[in-house]
């Protein structure tokens, strides 16, 4: 049954200290005042878009107040309230969020990069390290997709558990206090209908596992009303199976009404016990909210709500009700509250105000140097009216951002094109100087920049005994593996089928008994929320080893990949890390949906992620022993037909490590560098033994890593020496082939070695039909690489190598 925090007037009443409630009073307006204030700055041009927590005051503080000292919080772009009472934001840095103003110091969750309402604390310190959680309140860095926060909000609680129940972590003290710790999650009613969310609260319900859902019913989803969201119009009501009772466990679940203060703090203070002290995820259903100014500054709320709705929220407006509870309790009078709300407006004015001086200060500093460089150069300068009027216009601009002062600064150097270099040198040499800054302000950080970065990691060579014994890949893995689980507690390993079975490919057969459930576990079917738990577990501290059971299956998760995890260290500007390892399996094996090498699709979607495509298992464990000493997130693809084919296993297979970003030389050729990786490998090796018989010499290069793709530049010392490259995969044509194509033949300038046009060979842009037929005629064979190489040579030399 669900539980219901009913009206304050039905309970014994708690007695509240005076002095809590008029500053609670005073946050709540101090609040509000900046959601009304930042509306209008939208709507002044001094911002691009606004969305505000209004009307959600008083729950959020009834929230904080039960929010310790190494918590977390996954919330959604509402929270201002919640952030501003545990703490962790003033109205100064919400409001230069707003402006998107680049300092981590006047913006420290994103440094600019996110709109408003998006939090985060900074977990790092500025070496990348991390800092004491448990002396600080925190929360993930937010995301804006609906319900994306709720698969991290799974991890960030079973790190809990994890913390409480494996002995070997009770060391780990900046992350837990045995577990201890809830996870606190945030959500609208209208995006309880997106799949992450049911996925999430299952997932939780099934681990049980301390996290608290609150979620914010307004009744509607942007104009789309309850009754069109949720089945019965309540996701309360429709959860009620997930009540925990004497014989089942479960959630236990509250309803409690926005507007009541008595009822908020008793169903908070309760959700926070049970969560914390029992281990049981609480789900609190907040009703009879307002949103007072809708939903954001891209359109009013009056176009789609009745007046009578109108007038009600009116009237229900938490602090209307808020006020009117001190009222009745004699706790201040009418004229004691109304000079707090006069006082939490001017203070957000004022806050506001510095937040503005701050962020267009720097602007204007850059704009007077860039006029005065530009009138200076104008008395040299072929168009001098014509720059003369550039820096005037410049000049005058009202409200400048960056860009007006960058746009401006490039034109200028357009118009001087045909002037000596002494008399652009000045501003060139500036904008040169900003560009560095700029480069800083907007795209540092896509990955690590700390001195845990995988550049730094120190390869080691794999080693062998003279009687090296010969074993299955998976063999080699499943060393790899117990060496991990051995020597680092933080390490873990969970996903479909990986716990008892030891995966299906038994890479960790037997390693679920040799080191217990908690180290080495089996998942449900729920590729988003195995990703999500993950990230929330390294968030905390913990190394988690996600599986996804096939590549074909990751676009289920691709979106939490994606958007949270990829941009994780990017959107907070270094002061996040979620070092998870995604391990899958993919590229040969039969038919649509388990022969998957969309490689293409990841690169495009996964930047700040390490993409790691080793073409065998020996490969693939150094891999996996380099990112173990990394701070980086990283995807690895394992050759799906690889795990019975036979390879040495290292004496040294805990400690060996392969670079990332470091191509190897598979085979040394003088007519043509064939450029691959994964299972490709083998048969482009396969193919260099045919083309031998012709008389064509092929050098195999293996990528080995997309992404980082070869730092120093080894392929086009490579192509130098053959003059003709061919990249070969199995991804779709045009998708991995032309990106490394991009990546050699343009970036790394191997066009001028050329002798022959660079050439691809990928797979048919269909996914391959089943049975060994459907592979031989759908991805690319021994005989079509030979075929793609000879064909390439006869352009060479048609005489010594006639048409096939």
């Amino acid at each position: 049954m669900t539980t219901v925090a009913t009206s304050s007037k039905n309970k014994k009443s708690k007695v509240f200290d005076k002095e809590q409630l008029l500053s609670d009073f005073r946050l709540a307006w101090e609040s509000r005042h900046a959601s009304l204030m930042g509306r209008k700055e939208v709507f002044m041009g001094k911002a691009k878009f606004g969305i505000f927590g209004d009307g959600k005051e008083l729950a959020q503080i009834a929230m904080a107040r039960y929010f310790k000292d190494g918590d977390f919080r996954a919330g959604y772009y509402r929270d201002q309230t919640f952030m501003m009472a545990i703490g962790q934001l003033t109205i100064k840095e919400y409001f230069a969020q707003l402006y998107a103003h680049t300092s981590v110091e006047d913006e420290p969750a994103s440094a600019g990069r996110l709109m408003n309402g998006h939090f985060a604390t900074r977990s790092l310190n500025p070496d990348g390290s991390w800092k004491n959680l448990m002396e600080m309140k925190n929360s993930s860095a937010d995301i804006s997709p609906t319900a994306g926060q709720m698969p991290k909000l799974l991890g960030l609680a079973y790190a809990s558990k994890l913390y409480r129940q494996n002995p070997q972590l009770k060391s780990l003290s900046q992350f837990s206090n045995n577990g201890n710790e809830v996870a606190w999650g945030t959500i609208g009613n209208a995006s309880t209908s997106e799949g992450m969310f049911f996925e999430a609260v299952n997932a939780a319900g099934v681990l049980q596992v301390p996290m608290v859902i609150s979620v914010w019913d307004d009744g509607y989803g942007i104009s789309v009303p309850n009754e069109y969201h949720t089945t019965k119009g309540s996701i309360s009501e429709i959860l009620k199976g997930l009540q925990r009772n004497d014989d089942q466990k479960g959630y236990e679940i509250f309803v409690v009404k926005g507007w009541d203060y008595e009822a908020l703090d008793r169903a908070y203070e309760n959700a926070s016990r049970i969560a914390r002290e029992e281990h049981v995820p609480v789900m609190i259903h907040v009703i009879e909210v307002t949103q007072p100014q809708g939903h954001s500054t891209s359109g009013s709320h009056e176009r789609y709500k009745s007046k009578e709705r109108l007038e009600w929220e009116k009237d229900y407006d938490c602090l209307l009700q808020f006020r009117n509870f001190i009222l009745e309790k004699g706790i201040a009078s009418e004229e004691e509250l109304d000079e707090i709300e006069k006082e939490a407006k001017d203070f957000a004015k004022k806050e506001k105000d510095a937040a503005w001086a701050a962020f267009a200060g720097d602007i204007k500093a850059e704009l007077k140097e860039a006029v005065a460089l530009i009138k200076e150069a104008a008395k040299n300068a072929n168009q001098s009216q014509a720059l003369e009027t550039l820096a005037e216009d410049l000049s005058k601009t009202l409200n400048p951002i960056r860009k007006d002062v960058i746009s401006t600064v490039r034109r200028a150097l357009w118009m001087m094109r045909t002037d000596g270099e002494s008399v652009k040198a000045e501003l060139k040499n500036w904008y040169a100087q900003q560009q560095v800054l700029n480069e800083d302000r907007y795209s540092s950080h896509l990955y690590s920049q700390s001195q845990f970065a995988v550049q730094y990691v120190e390869p080691v060579e794999a080693k062998y005994d003279t009687d090296a014994p010969v074993v299955d890949g998976r063999e080699v893995l499943q060393a790899c593996f117990d060496n991990l689980l051995e020597n680092d507690p933080r390490f873990l390993a969970f996903g479909e089928d990986v716990g008892k079975i030891g995966d299906v490919n038994q890479a960790f057969s037997g390693l679920q008994a040799k080191y217990g459930e908690y180290r080495v576990s089996d998942t449900s079917i729920r590729e988003v929320t195995i990703i999500g738990q993950g990230i929330g577990a390294a968030l905390r501290g913990l190394r988690p080893m996600a599986e996804i059971q096939y590549l074909d299956y990751i676009h289920y998760a691709l979106m939490t990949l994606s958007d949270d995890l990829a941009s994780l260290q990017y959107r907070t500007k270094g002061g996040q890390k979620a070092p998870l390892i995604v391990r899958t399996r993919g590229h040969r094996l039969e038919g649509v949906w388990h022969a998957g090498s969309p490689i293409g699709m990841l690169l495009h979607s996964l930047r700040g992620m390490l993409l790691c495509v080793p073409r065998n298992m020996t490969q693939a464990a150094g891999m996996y022993n380099t990112l173990m000493q990394s701070d980086e997130p990283a995807l690895v693809i394992e050759c799906l037909n690889g795990y019975r084919l036979k390879e040495k296993m290292p004496s040294n297979v805990g400690e060996f490590r392969v670079p990332l970003g470091k191509p190897e030389i598979l085979r040394n050729g003088s007519d043509l560098t064939v450029v691959t990786y994964g299972s490709m490998c083998r048969i482009v090796e396969d193919a260099a033994q045919e083309l031998a018989a012709m008389g064509i010499d092929v050098e195999i290069i293996d990528v080995q890593t997309l992404l980082p793709f070869d730092v120093d530049n080894m392929i086009l010392e490579s192509v130098k020496k053959t003059n003709r490259v061919l990249f070969a995969d199995e991804d779709v044509p045009g998708g991995a082939s032309a990106y490394m194509m991009q990546k050699v033949v343009e970036e790394q300038k191997a066009y001028y070695y050329l002798d022959s046009e660079p050439a691809t060979l990928a797979a048919k842009p269909h996914r391959p039909a089943y049975s060994s037929d459907g592979d031989y005629f759908s991805k690319p064979s021994v005989d079509d690489v030979v075929e793609k190489v000879y064909a390439m040579m006869h352009e060479v030399d048609p005489l010594r190598f006639p048409s096939l």
